[in-house]
């Protein structure tokens, strides 16, 4: 049942916004909850004892921190000020241990179900490559839906709650409602306790402006999804699936291809999903903020993903960084490298470290690694180059953000990321270096049919005027104008014949019904 099947749209999410708003106030958290939970079951079945785990554990690991803090506060408070620093440092290390255990249990899990096979695969490769007979057992696992997202939230609020940024809640409904809110259970964003807790639990009734800005945007994102995206799925299959029997100019036009795909699927969903948290008065983080308009890498994962850029940025990134060791190592490197490259040794530590999780957290398979790795190496490149670049441009007078240089770094950024899309979608990391290899060596012309690969001339027409929709209002939103309260501004006869249109264009030229196997969300799968 996901967010665009028949079943979820005509019925189950009707139901619960009916019954949502049926109930007295003060329960209406009881309605979202028991439908997060239904949501959860129709898809992962007895696997939500995961996420029952998940939440039971943080709820018993933040009041643990909770009660730490306010005992060893009690004590310190009490105590002579000389022996105050060395119970502060007390308090600072049993909590440590506790939040480290917390975490433990919540990654430890993870990694068992997502990741165990993978590592075990390469430990007995390496044991057969010694001569020596396979030690580890692989296991076929199933995996909760999400378990990837509900595992961020739970660190995040383990480790909020440690440093104080929020309080341990008292109420176990409420976290099992933060942990579970099924629009943004199967695809996220990534949310921090301090985000939406209080919202969901609050029951803000749903009201004529929140549901109709909440369906607008639902709507756009059924339209990246379904016209745009799953229509380019049979385009993209069949070029990476049969890599072999294309050349150099098909594999280029496939990788654009998926990366259009994975952009208008993912953010797609989001649309949706922020959509319907808008109906319940729930205000998400944004998860997308037009990446392809970036100027580097690095910009652009700000734009793309964006919360679980933030979450990497800061539990892992500045963790690290402002750690003991790599603060010793950044002042010892500043004096014998100069202010600029100093600092990047500590900060290029803690950056491959954010990289490799990213990629790992993305799937278990050396094409994530890979892909983790090509972006860090990117990113560190321009760290490292930036004073050299900025030398050239005031050499040459040229300034960063305007005129041709603008659009160069833009279209320089947009192939970075298409090449590294190849290989995140590839069939392995040898079939993406395989693939690689022939598009820029094989430049032979296709005929036009062999272009086809799935796709008509009505396909690609409509691919053709959604693709400039978007990308029209991608522009306009770009330059700051505010189109949906513009379209809030028009008449009503013409706002609903612009909301009706735009129903029936995913109605009638949404990719599904006959010919077409249906495309769960691409990012439900890490």
């Amino acid at each position: 049942m996901s967010y665009q099947a028949p079943l979820f749209l005509l019925l189950f999410f009707p139901l619960t916004l009916l019954a949502y708003q049926l109930v007295p106030q003060k329960h209406r958290w009881k309605i979202l909850l028991g439908a997060s939970y239904a949501f959860f079951w129709s898809i992962s079945g007895k696997l939500l004892l995961f996420l029952l785990l998940s939440t039971f554990s943080i709820h018993h690991f933040g009041l643990w921190l909770d009660s730490i803090r306010s005992d060893a506060d009690a004590v310190i408070r009490a105590a002579e000020k000389p022996q105050r620093k060395a119970l502060k440092e007390a308090r600072k290390h049993k909590m440590r241990g506790v939040l480290a255990l917390g975490i433990l249990l919540q990654i430890g899990t993870l990694l068992c179900l997502k990741y165990a096979n993978f590592f075990g695969a390469n430990v007995n490769l390496i044991f057969r490559g010694l001569g020596m007979a396979e030690v580890i057992p692989t296991f076929q696992w199933m995996l909760p839906i999400g378990i990837s997202f509900y595992t961020m939230q739970a660190v995040s609020y383990l480790t909020d709650v440690y440093r104080g940024t929020v309080n341990a809640d008292r109420s176990l409904g409420r976290l099992a409602l933060y942990m579970s809110f099924f629009p943004q259970l199967m695809e996220g964003p990534i949310c921090r306790y301090s985000q939406t807790a209080e919202a969901l639990f609050s029951g803000t009734p749903i009201r004529y402006e929140s549901l109709t800005r909440g369906l607008q945007r639902m709507l756009y994102g059924l339209f990246k999804k379904m016209v745009i995206a799953d229509r380019l799925n049979i385009f993209v299959n069949n070029i990476f699936n049969d890599y072999h029997e294309q050349g150099g100019i098909v594999i280029l036009l496939g990788m654009v291809a998926y990366t259009c795909q994975l952009y208008m699927d993912f953010s797609g969903i989001m649309d949706m999903v922020m959509g319907m948290g808008e109906i319940f008065g729930v205000k998400m983080p944004e998860n997308f903020r037009r990446p392809f308009f970036s100027k580097s890498i690095s910009e652009f994962w700000t734009r793309w993903h964006i919360t679980l850029g933030a979450w990497f940025r800061d539990y892992i990134y500045y963790p690290l960084s402002l750690s003991g060791p790599l603060k010793k190592t950044t002042s010892a490197c500043r004096k014998r490298l100069g202010n600029h490259f100093g600092p990047l040794v500590a900060g290029t530590m803690a950056l491959f470290c954010v990289w490799f999780c990213n990629g790992l957290w993305h799937g278990a398979a050396w094409s994530y690694l890979f892909f983790g790795m090509y972006h860090f190496f990117f990113i560190m490149l321009a760290n490292l180059t930036e004073p050299l670049t900025r030398k050239v441009l005031d050499a040459l007078h040229i300034r960063r953000d305007k005129g041709w240089y603008r659009i160069f770094r833009i279209l320089r950024t947009c192939c970075l990321v298409c090449v590294g899309e190849l290989f995140f979608r590839a069939n392995g990391l040898k079939a993406g270096l395989s693939m690689f290899r022939k598009m820029v060596t094989d430049f032979s012309i296709p005929a036009p049919q062999d272009l086809a690969l799935g796709l008509d001339r009505y396909d690609l027409l409509i691919l053709v005027v959604a693709v400039l929709i978007v990308l029209m209002i991608s522009i306009l939103q770009e330059h700051g104008i505010p189109l949906r309260k513009k379209l809030a501004a028009v008449p009503v006869p013409l706002r609903w014949s612009i909301y009706y249109a735009a129903l029936m264009a995913v109605i009638l030229f949404g990719a599904y019904g006959i010919g077409y196997v249906p495309v769960e969300p691409m990012y439900a799968g890490f």
